[in-house]
């Protein structure tokens, strides 16, 4: 498989065709567009409205709502007639899960269709190519969305819950899309692992180069959670294809008030504008050491704790004995451009190159006052490198903060790109209008119950369209499954189903408690 990128040393945008939502474009020359998902009933078209112009007021000019039956589908007419009086600039979005047919009912209403692959069991394609006859006569475009953790059970019988699996699922319909010569298409390859979701993403844009294809690329981490843990991992996974000009338009999914994703979303872009023009970085003399595409550890010399087949270290972890290491036998590699995660990158590909074993830690210097605009641009920076394994440890200079604050925020992007588990792991939905609970209090309580527990993965789901797919990567998981009733998994086995809402988190910490025996 061919580079995804032209240039390891120079930053150059993926080049994507132009896809159409409604008055907003993205692909081509157009900037990165941010976009959010409403939490109201789609049934609610007071309150789903409200919601969608407070993601407008916040700059989010796309916005997508959940359609799980037809009531909701078809009520996306009345949404669409008062947002187009309210809103004229806002891009509606259909959100289409397990009734394939309600893609061509909300296809009368919005200007793009959002489809799961995973969802249709039609071999010929032909209930899809019915769906792009509808889109291109009514000009709404389609957005296919592949999720990790929901598969066809033909993809899995054959690829099993792979990147390949996602891959070959988006390209088997983006072939169709070919064949009709429609191009009016946005594609998505979702995961709440980060590493999994930037594979996948890569490769994807890999196999569609080499087919002749240019879709804009829809980036989004599902179920990153809330507060500053979902800002970091979200800005891990989506900065380490941004950084490399991967990205048409992205979503921050957050477990917070869907307005509160878009600043984030906007902080992301913001950092990447411009980027084109850093100053040069030396040339990787070995490029087919670095594969994009398959997740290895750069081999290193063990250096105490640093490098070898240590986990990744922190600047505030360092001894005085081991910082006295530090030039020697750990080479530390401080980024000055304006494209620090390619100069780093490049730097490590050439001690590599030259044989140098020595294990290496990144450093750079924030002077950001605000916390969670320092960790969104050192995640932005250092995630990819600790996705491609190139890193044994992290060194955020940022004066405005004190060492431990520091020091949480290098653990969270360790964590976030799946390199070091310090802590619990909280996969998070952001909820829509499917959620059949309190997700944010809830959140906020078996956090509050089960923060010790490092290593631990927790899914938290709203319903269960999001539930046993989407925290397919969760030791355990919390899952709405009708008014008031919470069902308990065990990774993917259904344990306890039906649990009233008041006593499920209690019976969560029982489950967690008695494996952990």
């Amino acid at each position: 498989m061919k580079p995804f990128c032209p240039s390891l040393e120079q930053y150059t945008r993926r080049q994507s065709c132009e896809v159409r939502i409604g008055g907003v474009t993205i692909g081509g020359e157009h900037p990165v567009a941010v976009q959010s998902m409403t939490t109201a009933n789609t049934l609610d078209t007071t309150s789903a409205v409200a919601e969608i112009g407070r993601i407008r007021n916040a700059g989010g000019r796309i916005v997508r709502l959940t359609a799980p039956g037809r009531r909701e589908a078809e009520n996306l007419k009345n949404i669409a007639q008062v947002t187009s009086e309210q809103y004229p600039d806002v891009a509606l979005v259909a959100d289409i899960h397990f009734v394939a047919d309600l893609a061509s009912v909300a296809a009368d209403y919005v200007d793009k269709v959002r489809v799961n692959p995973g969802n249709y069991n039609d071999p010929d394609g032909e209930v899809f190519r019915a769906l792009i006859d509808k889109c291109r006569r009514r000009g709404v475009s389609i957005r296919v969305g592949v999720n990790h953790g929901s598969l066809s059970s033909r993809m899995v019988d054959r690829y099993g819950d792979t990147v390949e699996g996602m891959v070959a699922s988006a390209m088997e319909f983006l072939r169709v899309c070919q064949e009709e010569q429609f191009d009016q298409v946005v594609v998505s390859m979702k995961s709440s692992n980060t590493r999994v979701m930037v594979e996948a993403y890569r490769a994807l844009a890999a196999e569609m180069l080499a087919e002749g294809m240019n879709f804009p690329l829809h980036l989004g981490v599902t179920e990153a959670g809330n507060d500053i843990e979902g800002c970091i991992k979200s800005a891990v996974g989506i900065g380490a294809l941004m950084a490399d000009g991967i990205g048409d338009t992205i979503r921050v999914s957050l477990t917070e008030p869907p307005e509160n994703e878009i600043p984030v979303a906007l902080r992301i872009v913001e950092y990447f504008e411009g980027r084109a023009s850093h100053a040069p970085i030396e040339k990787v003399q070995r490029p087919e050491l670095y594969n994009p595409y398959d997740y290895q550890r750069r081999p290193t010399n063990a250096v105490g704790r640093i490098g070898g087949a240590n986990v990744p270290v922190t600047a505030g972890e360092l001894s005085d004995e081991e910082r006295a290491l530090l030039g020697q036998e750990v080479v530390v590699l401080e980024a000055v451009s304006g494209n620090a995660p390619a100069e780093l990158r490049a730097r490590i590909l050439n001690l590599w190159a030259a044989g140098d074993n020595r294990p290496v830690i990144v450093r750079r210097r924030y002077d950001e006052r605000d916390l969670r605009d320092m960790a969104i641009h050192a995640a932005l920076d250092f995630g990819g490198l600790f996705v491609d394994g190139l890193a044994d440890g992290i060194w955020i200079d940022a004066p405005a903060f004190t060492p431990d604050e520091v020091d949480d925020i290098a653990l969270r992007i360790l964590q976030a790109s799946r390199s070091r588990m310090s802590r619990t792991e909280y996969i998070a939905c952001p909820g829509c209008g499917r959620t059949l609970y309190d997700l944010r209090g809830t959140l906020a309580r078996i956090k509050e119950a089960t923060s010790h527990l490092a290593g631990v993965k927790i899914g938290v789901m709203g319903c269960i369209v999001n539930g046993p797919g989407e925290m397919a990567d969760a030791d355990y998981g919390y899952v709405g499954s009708g008014p008031g009733r919470i069902t308990l998994y065990r990774g993917r086995e259904v344990v306890r189903r039906n649990i009233p809402e008041g006593e499920a988190i209690e019976a969560l910490v029982e489950l967690i408690n008695e494996d952990r025996k």
